[in-house]
Parts: C-alpha cells; structure tokens; sequence
C-alpha cells in the first residue's frame, strides 16, 4: 500500500486552514496513495479558550470533518485526520476533545480515538503547557481494522511505551502518532521517540506533524507557537523511510507487509513477557 503523509502549518481559524488541507489531501491521493493521512489538530492550533469555545464545533457540524469526509469519498481513499477540536455533549465535562478519526473510502467514520495523554509539562521557566486545561483525556486504547490493523494514538501518547505494546500484542502492524510536537522537544526527542516505538513493536510508525510558526488571525495579540515538523514514516526495523523537514508538504510511502512479519520474526519481544515482582 502506498501512503501519503501531508504535513501542516494550520493556524487559529478552521476556515483559512481547511483549504490547504484539502489541497494536500487530494495532491497525496492523486500521486497515488490509497490512504492519506493528517497531523494533530488539523482544523486549528489556538491556545486561547474563549476563542475555542466560539469557533469550536461538535463532531456533527465541525466543517473540516465534513469537507475531508467528502473528500475520501470522492477520492475513494482511506483518511487518518490526525485529531480535530471539538466540542462534546458530555454534560459533566465542558472541555473539548483531541479526537482522531479513521476514514474509510465510502466517506463513512470508520474508527474514533480520543488522545489519552494530555500534555501537562514545564519544558523551561518560560514554556509550559497544560492540555488538560482546556481538553478532557480519552479514555480507551483503539486498534482499527482499516487499510491494515491499526493501532491509533496522538502526539505525546508517544512518551507512554505500554501503549503502543498493547495494541502491538492486540494485532496492530501500522501505529499512527498524529503530532503536533512543539519545537523543543520536537528537537531532542521526536525521532528517537518514533524510531524506538517501531522497534520495540515490529510495527511500521506514521507520524504525519504540525511544522513551522502557526499564525494567530483570530487572536492577533497572543504570542504564535511553533512546531517542529518532520513527519516520519519508520519501517518496523526502526528505519526511518521519510523525514518531510519543516515546511507543508506531501511526503509518500510505500508499506510492505512483509517487513512487519520479518522484524518480528528476527527480534521476537513481544512473546518474551515475563511475570516480575515491582520494586
């Protein structure tokens, strides 16, 4: 299967964002890939909660869902959108969530992950950020029987190794890591981070990202964020087969599946659990 990864530069407001994303979708499909897939956040990147909250949707009137729901079907591919925000019903809880959704060729949503691991760190004294603030946590593992067996998981989801064992030993061959990784951390630890979740898995990795300085239109005054690109594609022997740098683009892939086997046949870990007493 070949594969097209799209990597964004979105900003504060859907309506300028959706566009490119669109382009990027179909420029993937027309070079041939059967299933394309987008970063974290791809209908917006806002910090500003009031903000959020007005320009938000639920799932069933978010546009970008929508349009890139009608895209797949015109193209007749399979569409990982990374994560939308988005509005929930849930009465007991007004944050919004991080939600990945799985697209199948007919249009239809296939599968849905909400981000289990919100991003609450102080990466220095003048950079901290607290997701949970303004998103609610997911609360289940998603393993996808989509264009192969997919095991679905957002941006710093990554730092969590049990995660990506689980759904590994649950069947997935393709684990998605959505990101909009900010530029940091992105720096130190992005690709040592996507490269070892491969091999310890035997699992191809697809990490299409955020990159650059997201532009702030609806909140002129807020200081913009960057983030560090560099979508990854790592074959299950912890090779990296696309590094997409810092500026929008598409980047393809082909996947074998193969090489899923082959790993796991030289380098056999996920049979080798042993029972331990904790420290």
């Amino acid at each position: 299967m070949t594969a097209g990864l799209v990597q964004l530069s979105v900003s504060d407001d859907p309506e300028r964002n959706l566009p490119q994303t669109r382009a990027l979708v179909r420029e993937a499909a027309e070079r041939g890939a059967a299933w394309v897939l987008t970063p974290e956040a791809t209908n917006l990147l806002n910090a500003d909660r009031a903000t959020q909250d007005r320009v938000l949707r639920p799932e069933d009137r978010d546009e970008t869902l929508a349009a890139l729901r009608s895209d797949a079907r015109e193209l007749g591919i399979w569409l990982l959108i990374g994560s939308l925000s988005l509005k929930t019903d849930d009465s007991t809880d007004s944050r919004f969530a991080n939600r990945s959704f799985l697209i199948a060729p007919d249009g239809e949503i296939h599968a849905r992950y909400d981000k289990l691991h919100m991003f609450d760190v102080t990466v220095s004294e003048t950079e901290s950020y607290r997701e949970s603030a303004a998103f609610r946590p997911g609360d289940r593992a998603v393993l996808a029987d989509g264009p192969w067996p997919v095991g679905m998981t957002v941006c710093y989801d990554l730092r969590f190794p049990h995660l990506y064992r689980d759904l590994a030993k649950a069947g997935a061959q393709v684990l998605t890591i959505p990101a909009a990784f900010n530029d940091t951390t992105g720096a130190a630890h992005w690709e040592v981070l996507i490269r070892a979740r491969a091999i310890e898995t035997g699992c191809y990795v697809l990490a299409p990202a955020q990159c650059g300085l997201h532009e702030n239109h609806l909140c002129p005054d807020r200081k913009p964020r960057r983030s560090h690109g560099h979508s990854l594609a790592v074959d299950p022997w912890g090779k990296v087969l696309i590094d997409a740098g810092e500026q929008p683009c598409v980047s393809m892939v082909t996947l074998d599946p193969s090489a899923v086997a082959g790993a796991r046949s030289r380098i056999p870990s996920l049979t080798h659990d042993r029972d331990y007493s904790a420290p």
